[in-house]
């Protein structure tokens, strides 16, 4: 599950004791915690999934680990390198430039790519009307032009030392606007689009992506050599880093390193329909366009409607007309049978299919009042809707014999329905129901789980209430 982590102190150059923790110490806990930023590029949430450059690359990297991910977000990038070297992560994930006085601060992986430094600048307002000419004449296409000038950049970014330079390579003075450390890269190239600001500077990439979404914008003046994007690990994590530049090899020798570097970077269509839809995290606190019955339906059997939501999504991305080789339809993608039950007509209709799928699941709730832990009981809850209760009581019968716990579903119970998909275990006495594809459920539950986690993380609710719904499950 993914925790949210926000600080807002500002990063200094002062000395701190650093934290000494590498990979021997990261593999005995079995997880890895990974700092990253919410962009437009790194790590959002769309259409109900949770997606960005760095996220998936996190995924690949901690697989290649064996360790579980859990991804810790600031709003602050001036205090990453802070949060990095007390301990509170193990590693950055976020495309900082490597240059010589943030060396100073953490140790750089091999790159992952490399970009040059623009200008990014408006269009004047008639620019569609005016011949080329004219147009090229109200920009600026030389860096030199820019003496006496104002850009607006954060304090502690590559943009500010690089405006620095230039201002002493030109031989002029270049005027910067600091900005705050919580507004991300493409915040700030929105601001010159909206006419808040006159110019920032951005990688050229990130650039490309933000003006194919905003054409008013000019990106056409580079004011940099090529710079060297990485991921940052602390000072004496040589064995994080080793694995990390190892892992880093391997996968831009890859075509899956280019298909998601061109997802993100390059497909200006899917960034443009990204931007504009309602789901999109960046823009709104939603979803998917059910949102308001989810949270009416969810309130009805005491569930976090971010719970509820993610497991719709595990059955049916949230399309109403999905339907499966076992005839399960709908949001909740219900059994024609169970849906007769639960006095469904039309399965299909979302309010009838989240109305007769909660209930299905309130059922199956009060069959696990049992046990004593609520996270527990809801995963012993979800498991039983993907597979059927009888499979789950068979796995916790199991879990008994073999001297695990049957109430807990972690490294327990969850064990056991994969157990029961081999003939020596789902023929043993114990077991009523047979062979399951235990994989399934086992799946089912940990995905579900892990996107309620960025679910969390992205849409903002009072936690107290939450806490409050898990406790109620107890009662």
């Amino acid at each position: 599950m993914c925790g949210t982590q926000e600080q807002n102190n500002a990063e200094d150059n002062e000395n701190h004791v650093v934290f000494h923790k590498d990979l021997a110490t990261i593999q005995h806990h079995g997880k890895l915690r990974a700092l990253t930023t919410y962009s437009a590029t790194s790590y959002f949430l769309y259409r109900g999934a949770p997606m960005g450059f760095e996220y998936e690359l996190l995924e690949k990297f901690a697989d290649y680990l064996d360790l579980e991910l859990e991804i810790v977000v600031t709003d602050n990038i001036d205090s990453m390198f802070n949060q990095l070297n007390q301990g509170d992560v193990d590693l950055i994930a976020h495309g900082f430039a490597i240059t010589g006085e943030r060396k100073e601060n953490v140790q750089f992986t091999d790159y992952l790519y490399l970009v040059n430094q623009v200008l990014v600048q408006r269009k004047p307002q008639n620019w569609r009307k005016i011949s080329w000419s004219k147009l090229e004449s109200q920009l600026i296409k030389d860096p030199i032009e820019l003496i006496g000038d104002t850009i607006s950049v954060r304090r502690n970014s590559s943009y500010f030392t690089r405006i620095e330079n230039l201002s002493e390579e030109i031989g002029g003075k270049i005027y910067i606007d600091t900005l705050p450390g919580n507004l991300s890269t493409d915040e700030i190239i929105k601001m010159v689009a909206d006419g808040t600001i006159k110019y920032t500077v951005a990688d050229n990439n990130i650039a490309a992506i933000n003006a194919s979404y905003y054409p008013e914008l000019d990106i056409d003046v580079p004011i940099s050599f090529s710079q060297r994007i990485a991921w940052a690990v602390r000072p004496g994590s040589e064995e994080l880093l080793e694995a990390a530049n190892s892992w880093i090899a391997g996968m831009k020798k890859k075509q899956d390193y280019y298909v998601i570097y061109n997802k993100y970077f390059k497909n200006k269509r899917n960034f443009s329909r990204r931007v504009k839809s309602d789901f999109y995290s960046l823009n709104k606190n939603k979803i998917s366009q059910y949102d308001e019955l989810i949270q009416h339906y969810a309130n009805q059997i005491d569930w976090d409607w971010r719970l509820l939501a993610s497991l719709i999504y595990q059955e049916s991305k949230f399309e109403t007309n999905a339907a499966s080789w076992s005839s399960a339809a709908g949001l909740m993608q219900i059994m024609p049978e169970t849906a007769a039950e639960l006095g469904v007509e039309d399965i299909e209709n979302p309010e009838e299919n989240l109305r007769g799928g909660t209930k299905y699941l309130d059922q199956l709730g009060r069959s696990f009042s049992h046990i004593p832990d609520s996270i527990d009981k809801l995963k012993f809850t979800m498991a039983a809707f993907n597979c059927g209760i009888g499979h789950v009581y068979d796995a916790q019968r199991l879990a008994s014999k073999r001297g695990l716990d049957s109430l807990v579903w972690d490294n327990n119970v969850e064990e056991m329905i994969l157990a029961l998909s081999y003939p020596a275990n789902y023929n043993d006495p114990v077991v009523y129901y047979g062979y399951v594809r235990g994989l399934e459920p086992f799946t089912y539950v940990s995905q579900i789980w892990e996107r309620y986690g960025h679910y969390r993380q992205f849409i903002k609710e009072d936690e107290s209430v939450v806490a409050e719904l898990l406790d109620a499950e107890n009662e």
